[in-house]
């Protein structure tokens, strides 16, 4: 019966077919009850006549309750699977966040926490990641787009955590100071709206290994290295961790009392700072003067490990020439830069690639821009090439890991310069790292 009820759609007929059924069946149980019993009692017909009306009766209302119970259910479905899908939808574009906290943690890094502004829910990401984000910055005749490494890792992922350093003037250069960093440090507040892309990037560190990790830093190159400190130290509090820093002095060192509150918790994190201007109230604040070197590092670390490193490119490439030396395997080593290439690199992470003889000559179509440019050789790549004519596309990093300027390739080939480190797109390509490699290339720019 109760197969057949559900069976039927209509809620009215439902009830009715109940209501005939039960009560059908009740008058069936009451005529036998009087044949047996005396069937020419009166009291006895009355019994009957009452058993009838209260069976139809009982199953209209079981009609009504059974096809409540079963909306209702339905509807709970409905709600989970809605909530199960919101919960797990990760935004692909820009999505408008809010500086809800502001703190400056040195002399140069001031954090920015962030919250979407919809109140929605955010990704967990992977320690190492970073956020693109997209500023409007007055005087400038595009959005200027930038990418900076996630700082925290925190238990209940409701907010992101930005940590940047005003960037100055370069030493002998007459260029004005870092556009993006100073804008954030100056002019965006507690309150202020930012535009953000999904954590991305490939440098992260395996959660699940269990293998010594040896994370490796100078400036600002604490923030991703502070991420998978906190990460290994929540979800595999086994697995040892060096944290080597280096830094001018304690006014420059961010974060300082952040991890080592965190080396209180976590007896497998080892930490080292060493500083190379210490002031006298530094003093217990640091371990060794200098600069941090492969020297240190084969004297912290005496068994094989993984090792990161992220901050200026001379110091990390200091460092991978040294671990190269020591024997330490290509796929040990990983780094994050968001600067000009480095000269030394291992083969396993930035590779030039070859397949296929390059081109002296191309032609390039920028359709959005309705531009046909004829291109050499020496022009470089595509990115410098298209900015050189007037062109301005999006762009952050300029060496293949934010993908930021990745856009669709409609016709031709291209040939990478190194290997990329982001993630690509099918029938797209980074044009920061790239040249045509046939003769005719038509671009979505």
């Amino acid at each position: 019966m109760l197969e057949s009820l559900k069976k039927i759609q209509n809620p009215f007929i439902r009830s009715v077919t109940a209501a005939a059924t039960v009560g059908s069946v009740l008058t069936l149980v009451a005529a036998l009850v009087i044949g047996v019993i005396n069937g020419k009692d009166k009291s006895v017909y009355r019994f009957g006549t009452y058993s009838s009306l209260l069976g139809i009766g009982c199953g209209a209302v079981f009609g009504l309750v059974f096809t409540s119970h079963k909306q209702s259910t339905q509807d709970i479905s409905y709600q989970q699977d809605d909530q199960t899908i919101s919960n797990n939808k990760i935004w692909k574009d820009w999505r408008r966040f809010v500086v809800v906290r502001k703190v400056k943690e040195s002399e140069e890094i001031t954090s920015f926490y962030l919250q979407p502004e919809d109140k929605g829910n955010i990704p967990n990401f992977q320690p190492g990641q970073f956020l693109t984000i997209n500023l409007d910055i007055p005087g400038q005749n595009k959005p200027v787009i930038r990418t900076y490494s996630l700082s925290d890792y925190p238990e209940i992922c409701d907010y992101y955590r930005l940590s940047i350093k005003r960037e100055g003037v370069p030493n002998g250069l007459d260029v004005p100071p870092g556009i993006a960093s100073n804008f954030m440090h100056d002019h965006i507040h507690e309150g202020s709206v930012i535009l953000v892309k999904p954590p991305n990037g490939k440098f992260v560190l395996d959660l699940q290994k269990s293998l010594p990790a040896v994370l490796i830093s100078n400036g600002v190159g604490i923030t991703p290295m502070l991420s998978m400190a906190k990460a290994v130290t929540q979800l595999n509090p086994k697995r040892p961790i060096w944290f080597v820093h280096g830094a001018r002095n304690g006014k420059f060192h961010a974060f300082r009392h952040e991890i080592a509150e965190l080396a209180q918790k976590n007896p497998n994190l080892h930490l080292h700072f060493r500083y190379s201007r210490p002031t006298p109230e530094d003093e217990g604040h640091f371990q060794s003067v200098g600069y941090v070197d492969t020297a240190l590092i084969k004297e912290l670390v005496e068994q094989e490990a993984e090792y990161f490193l992220c901050g200026s490119p001379l110091f990390m490439q200091s460092i991978i020439e040294g671990l190269k030396e020591s024997g330490v395997p290509d796929d040990r080593v990983f780094f994050e830069s968001f600067g000009k290439p480095m000269k030394v690199v291992f083969n396993s992470q930035h590779q030039t690639v070859t397949v296929g003889e390059r081109i002296e000559e191309a032609e390039i179509v920028f359709t959005k821009s309705g531009k046909t440019i004829n291109w050499k050789q020496e022009d470089g790549n595509i990115l410098d090439f298209a900015e050189a004519n007037e062109i301005y596309p999006p762009f952050s990093c300029r060496v293949g890991i934010c993908g930021t300027c990745m856009c669709k390739i409609y016709s031709g080939e291209i040939a990478y310069q190194e290997e990329p480190t982001a993630k690509i797109e099918e029938g797209s390509v980074l044009i920061c790292i790239s040249q045509p490699k046939s003769s005719r290339v038509v671009l979505d720019i």
